[in-house]
């Protein structure tokens, strides 16, 4: 599509606004797949913290609760969430407190 200056915009169906993906038919799954993978990402950046068995477990849901927790809410008072989606936030949650507390 061209402006009135003569540059073009591209039209896109989604794109990546902030970490969040926004997308033309407002649904929130590929917000909540780019939310979980940047959750991960954080876990896994903290993870030989949050594993040491040297750390008390108080200590450690503290600081997951800081920055795990806290990534993964990010913007999520917007979200429209289907149960499916709130099942899949649920389970990656209790993934990664499995994993910090050592249980198979």
């Amino acid at each position: 599509m061209d402006t009135d200056d003569g540059s073009s915009v591209e039209i896109v169906d989604e794109f990546c606004y902030l970490g969040d993906m926004l997308s033309v038919d407002a649904d929130t799954e590929p917000t909540l797949i780019a939310r979980i993978r940047s959750v991960w990402f954080q876990f896994r950046s903290l993870a030989s913290f949050l594993t040491a068995k040297d750390v008390s477990l108080l200590l450690r849901g503290k600081v997951y609760d800081a920055s795990v927790w806290s990534c993964k809410s990010h913007g999520s008072e917007t979200w429209s969430l289907k149960r499916e989606n709130e099942l899949a936030l649920h389970q990656t949650d209790r993934r990664m407190i499995r994993f910090m507390c050592g249980v198979k």
